[in-house]
């Protein structure tokens, strides 16, 4: 009697089944030698996946593309976008497919997603080829932001390809495995809406509304609730973002997704010395995507996914265009909220007032004038609050300012909470991280990794695993880069 092989995933494909028109079905090109460079057991249990047949020779040969697993049905999906404010209608996974979905433990739809996986009909001219230290960069900070408490998709493998990328050198190839929510996008109504078919534009807005927003179904216009709760989603996330001095870099409309998780980890970094206007894309020669910039340009892409709604939200267009005004002009308000919640918090403070708002600003710009270390500032908060102000004040050149500050926060955090210090103190710290992706530990384990050295690179999502606990022994993860590392610079990771 044979007993057949239980499958690696169980797929349940939706948006293969529900959206044509919106796809191309595609197969992955042949890796010649495929070796497993990172495989996240957490998100593979999360999944319900046995991790150890992943990395069994079926297993890498599913993840990268050489075999299709059971019940998966690969394409490369079709969107558009604004890309730096110009459109184009037709970008599409150009070096990318979707594998399908699966249920998690918990329930919830899964896409799995392969990202380096050769040429489809979206190319546009490139290789459809990856690298293995931007794959590992996806990987390493959509870690990161998970640990951070930051809606993300994630990576559930890195696989090396065994042949080359031509940059501006020949550089390893490799194939990232990504699971998201979903991945449809602004873009991917911006592509149905410029393709003139009404009813896929609808199609894909009752398959969104199932999937990320299912309330709005209860809602009198479930079209302008699904609006509105895509507008309140990224409120919240670019929020996130901003209270840990996490940017983007590339916020174009192909690169937000409905489900309001972060996507599409090329050109970002975190931020050091604090400066809204702090940009490391070579490619954002304007500062298009900035720190500071962020929230509005959040509001101006949201402006073009209702662009696409209007036809669905009422017969009449004057009408249509008012209530999608309505709720995208709500943006500022939900997204001040969020943030001024996540202050409050960072600071140890428990209600929003004037004076909360005065103290915010006034921080931020002392930290601005006397280029003081974002993170490092607010981690250091909470030793004030225990008594001692040292590693607060010694960030500052001139401390002198920052106590005066000091003198007004502390002021404040008596007369706004009835908890004890040592009880606001461990609340700040549960809140302001001690370790972020540091731009140079991160270049560092990405240039080992590239040169055949995964160490530094196991290190360091070990110290992003944890960013809220401080550890013996790592304090060099919790210090800006030395002058020397010089001024940083990011790519798109094509």
């Amino acid at each position: 009697m044979s007993i057949a092989a239980r499958p690696l995933f169980a797929f349940d494909n939706s948006y293969v089944r529900e959206l044509e028109g919106l796809y191309v079905p595609w197969q992955a090109t042949p890796s010649p030698a495929p070796r497993l460079l990172a495989l996240n057991d957490e998100l593979a249990t999360e999944l319900g996946v046995d991790a150890e047949a992943l990395r069994a020779p079926d297993g890498v040969a599913a993840l990268v593309g050489n075999a299709t697993p059971d019940g998966a049905s690969p394409v490369a999906q079709a969107y558009a976008g604004h890309q730096f404010g110009g459109f184009s209608p037709r970008l599409g996974d150009g070096r990318a497919l979707l594998l399908g979905e699966v249920l998690d433990v918990h329930g919830r739809r899964r896409d799995l997603h392969l990202k380096g996986s050769g040429r489809t009909p979206f190319a546009r001219g490139g290789d459809g080829k990856a690298a293995v230290g931007p794959m590992l960069r996806e990987y390493a900070i959509g870690e990161a932001m998970h640990a951070l408490g930051i809606p993300t998709t994630r990576a559930l493998a890195v696989v090396a390809t065994g042949d080359d990328v031509a940059r501006e050198t020949l550089l390893p190839g490799a194939v990232l495995v990504r699971v998201a929510a979903s991945h449809v996008r602004v873009g991917t109504f911006q592509y149905a809406a410029a393709h003139g078919d009404p009813a896929l534009v609808r199609r894909l807005a009752d398959h969104a509304i199932a999937r990320h927003h299912p309330r709005a179904l209860d809602a009198e216009n479930p079209y302008l609730a699904f609006f509105e709760a895509v507008v309140d989603a990224q409120a919240s996330l670019i929020a996130r973002w901003m209270l840990v001095g996490f940017i983007h870099g590339v916020m174009n409309t192909d690169n937000m997704a409905i489900s309001g998780e972060t996507i599409d980890y090329g050109p970002c970094a975190f931020m050091d010395a604090f400066d809204p206007a702090t940009v490391f894309s070579s490619i954002d020669h304007g500062g298009r995507y900035a720190y500071g910039n962020q929230p509005a340009i959040a509001q101006w892409n949201l402006a073009r996914l209702g662009e696409t709604l209007l036809p669905l939200l009422d017969a009449e267009p004057e009408k249509a265009v008012a209530a999608a005004t309505d709720v995208l002009q709500s943006f500022p308000d939900r997204y001040d909220a969020y943030w001024s919640r996540g202050m409050d918090a960072k600071l140890g403070l428990a209600d929003g007032t004037g004076e909360d708002e005065a103290l915010i600003d006034d921080l931020l710009a002392l930290l601005h004038a006397q280029t003081v270390d974002f993170t490092s500032c607010f981690r250091a908060l909470s030793s004030s609050v225990r008594g001692d102000a040292t590693p607060a004040r010694s960030l500052f050149t001139e401390p002198r300012a920052f106590d005066a500050w000091s003198d007004r926060w502390r002021a404040q955090l008596l007369s706004s909470r009835a908890s004890d210090q040592r009880v606001v103190a461990e609340a700040m710290d549960r809140v302001n991280p001690v370790y972020v992706p540091r731009n140079h530990h991160v270049e560092e384990a990405l240039a080992a990794a590239t040169a055949g050295d995964l160490e530094p690179f196991a290190r360091l999502l070990d110290v992003l695993a944890r960013p809220f606990d401080e550890r013996p022994g790592l304090e060099s993860y919790a210090a800006p880069a030395p002058p020397s590392f010089g001024e940083y610079r990011t790519f798109c990771g094509t």
